[in-house]
């Protein structure tokens, strides 16, 4: 299935960026979103369509000068293996590369997939000590997931961090 579109998402898609979502919240493998945080962060969604049908989004968070992490990327069943994922990921990449980001983090079960799409297992000190310090003030749960901090472990159970560095 090749007919369908990867576009900049619209604040009229959010209900479906949450209708997507939800399935994955109730199998407890995404966190879920309020609607009002799916709305302040509209401008960093992409969705994928097919028929006028959202069956796919991803959302790239920029958390510091040259990293950022792709979230909530999720493809509705209908739609796996269709290259759809894949498809998302690669127009996350290209916004990353346009703002200048030089790595592209995400916390995933889904280890094969991002393997597949070049990204790898991190450890545990990613950035300096300073950086470090600075990421600490964010107050964002996928900023605090990335750090590894304690306090979210128990949500991120079985999930793997892993990291990209961007040509």
């Amino acid at each position: 299935m090749s007919d369908y579109t990867v576009r900049a998402a619209r604040s009229t898609d959010i209900v479906g960026i949450h209708s997507l979502l939800e399935p994955m919240v109730e199998k407890r493998i995404l966190l879920g979103k309020d609607l009002a945080v799916l709305y302040g962060a509209v401008q960093e969604f992409v969705v994928a369509e097919h028929d006028g049908r959202l069956i796919g989004c991803g959302a790239l968070h920029v958390m510091w000068e040259d990293i950022g992490e792709v979230r909530t990327l999720l493809v509705h069943d209908d739609y796996l293996r269709h290259g759809v994922g894949r498809t998302i990921v690669e127009d996350l990449e290209r916004r990353a590369r346009d703002l200048g980001l030089q790595r592209l983090f995400c916390l995933t079960f889904e280890t094969a997939f991002f393997t597949r799409r070049g990204f790898a297992p991190i450890g545990e000190q990613v950035v300096n000590a300073d950086v470090y310090s600075q990421l600490l003030r964010s107050g964002d749960a996928g900023v605090e997931e990335f750090l590894d901090l304690a306090h979210v472990k128990p949500n991120t159970l079985g999930n793997t961090r892993m990291i990209k560095h961007l040509n």
